[in-house]
């Protein structure tokens, strides 16, 4: 399946189809040189995979995990750029999560002031979310895309054979963005979520879809595309301060307190399906300390998502201190 992606910064194709990554060349033009980017977590016979399919290949691997998501992995990454004297005609392609997404993306955006970008994305969360839309970003300071760019791929192929190696708990993980779309967008979607059976090419085409209609119609988050970040402002500062849990797990801890009640006692049983959290073990004042830098704050105001029925949502303006009583009513009840 080809899903086309427009949008004022590029447009480009993604192909969702299984054991399309064997066939990238098809996909992608690797007819140059080529810099694959992956993490050590991730089977090194994906990266091989697109390496034989270049005229001419090299592979940085860092170590898997949002820790590595920093300016020495990044400086790792232009260096071999720099050592292969890559040029504006050459590419970067990314093979793994949303980490890896994240790096190889900032790296192509700024190297030379831009060159092509592909992305591969093997884990769940980055192949419903991450993958699409043309953000790229480090952590700095202790905090989460602090430093980063916009820079839309020219290529994305989703493969969900892939997936066949992550483990179940990496599965729960970037169901949770699905479950965000769902909440947000699609009410039939969050349906078969609660169903005790779905199947997860059908979530992935939807959760997709969903991602690139909010990515079309705005691509630089300056209306529209605030609404992907339902339950990331919260959860955000939970993963700041619990790097125990995966990025996907505090998402859907961030999601409960941007709920009506009655929506939070639907999303609540899903979640629990899911194998994700529904309760937060982390200290709430140090949650909302860390919102407090959040990039949505304007002033002492902060703009959040919420939904009040599945399937729809409402962007709201709030006073600081009023929300963080309000993730606190929900946290610490």
């Amino acid at each position: 399946m080809i899903i086309p992606v427009k949008t004022a910064g590029g447009g480009y194709n993604i192909y969702l189809e299984r054991g399309a990554i064997g066939k990238a060349a098809q996909y992608f033009n690797l007819d140059r040189k080529v810099l694959i980017v992956t993490d050590d977590g991730v089977p090194e016979s994906y990266a091989k995979t697109v390496a034989a399919q270049s005229k001419q290949s090299m592979t940085v691997v860092f170590a898997q995990g949002e820790a590595s998501k920093n300016f020495d992995t990044y400086k790792s990454i232009l260096e071999a750029m720099t050592k292969s004297a890559f040029t504006r005609t050459d590419c970067v392609v990314a093979v793994g999560g949303g980490v890896t997404g994240d790096m190889a993306g900032f790296a192509a955006a700024t190297f030379m002031r831009g060159i092509d970008f592909y992305n591969i994305p093997t884990t769940v969360l980055s192949q419903v979310d991450s993958s699409v839309g043309g953000k790229t970003a480090i952590d700095f300071g202790g905090f989460k895309n602090i430093v980063g760019a916009f820079h839309q791929p020219k290529g994305v192929i989703i493969d969900p054979d892939t997936l066949k190696t992550l483990p179940q708990r990496q599965i729960s993980n970037g169901l949770a963005e699905s479950v965000k779309m769902a909440l947000t967008h699609d009410a039939e979607l969050f349906a078969m979520l609660e169903s005790n059976d779905f199947d997860i090419d059908t979530v992935i085409e939807r959760s997709i879809k969903i991602k690139r209609s909010v990515v079309q119609n705005d691509e630089k988050e300056s209306g529209l595309r605030k609404v992907l970040n339902f339950g990331h402002t919260v959860g955000h500062a939970i993963e700041s301060n619990t790097p125990s849990l995966y990025h996907g797990e505090c998402v859907a801890l961030g999601m409960l307190p941007m709920c009506s009640e009655s929506v939070r006692a639907r999303l609540v049983p899903v979640l629990k399906k899911l194998n994700l959290p529904v309760s937060v073990d982390c200290d709430t004042q140090k949650i909302i300390d860390t919102m407090s830098h959040d990039k949505k704050m304007a002033g002492d105001i902060i703009s959040v998502i919420r939904v009040e029925n599945v399937g729809t949502f409402d962007i709201t303006e709030l006073q600081f201190a009023d929300f963080a009583d309000e993730i606190k009513a929900v946290y610490e009840n």
